[in-house]
């Protein structure tokens, strides 16, 4: 029996490799409008070879996120299209070869506007058109590593920096969004079988999309302004 989505229109942002594009896959064939983007749309092949399967309905979008104009482009290219989900997927991975003693400031706020303040960006662009929809749901990628309370072992400055920064502007985006009854979270993908997780990483790309999916399927108002691990536990920030 095929699996039908609630989410009939979706964007996916960073959708050319790993957990973006199996998202971007499922959601597809699950009979979903599926707007997704990358960079280089032209260097994209899989995406590409999505697009061109018969009957599914994927539209490729250029976007990077470190440009600042990049946001209300994709507003322009969408128009009024509601979204049930936005799912801000797209992200930098961190610098291993910093540590204590030898952060470097340029390349840490490089990741901040990456991984936090693009994501931002992109919701102010698009709020309308999540809020215009029936299901009106925001996802954030961030990481369990921008958890405050779950840190136990330091290390990887710049990238706990960045996604703790996403933390909260989930959390403000919820507070802000909730009087039109859009729903907000922040999702943990697990650590992650792909190029930025690496081949040793415990969980597949299928079992995080799979268990991401089934969560943002059941998210209610209640879940709002909350973190979450790929699994549905939820997490503290």
């Amino acid at each position: 029996m095929n699996v039908v989505s609630l989410m009939k229109s979706v964007l996916i942002t960073g959708a050319n490799r790993g957990i973006g594009l199996e998202h971007a896959r499922r959601f597809a064939a699950q009979g979903a409008q599926v707007f997704v983007t990358a960079r280089s749309p032209d260097d994209a092949k899989e995406l590409r070879a999505l697009a061109a399967t018969k009957d599914l309905r994927v539209e490729i979008l250029a976007y990077e996120a470190r440009d600042a104009e990049a946001p209300e482009r994709l507003k322009v290219a969408l128009g009024n299209t509601p979204l049930d989900l936005l799912f801000a997927n797209a992200g930098a991975p961190d610098d291993k070869t910093q540590s204590f003693g030898s952060i470097n400031v340029e390349s840490t706020l490089e990741l901040i506007r990456i991984n936090a303040l693009a994501p931002l960006k992109l919701v102010e662009a698009l709020a309308d058109n999540v809020a215009r929809s029936q299901r009106k749901v925001i996802a954030f990628q961030s990481s369990r590593l921008g958890s405050v309370t779950d840190n136990g072992a330091g290390g990887y400055y710049p990238y706990r920096i960045a996604k703790c920064a996403l933390n909260m502007i989930t959390k403000n985006v919820s507070i802000e969004l909730e009087p039109r009854g859009v729903i907000v979270v922040a999702l943990h993908p697990g650590w992650v079988r792909t190029r930025m997780g690496g081949a040793s990483a415990p969980v597949s790309v299928e079992e995080c999309v799979t268990g991401q999916q089934r969560l943002l399927e059941e998210l209610k108002p209640g879940h709002s302004g909350r973190f979450f691990n790929y699994d549905g536990g939820e997490l503290p920030w």
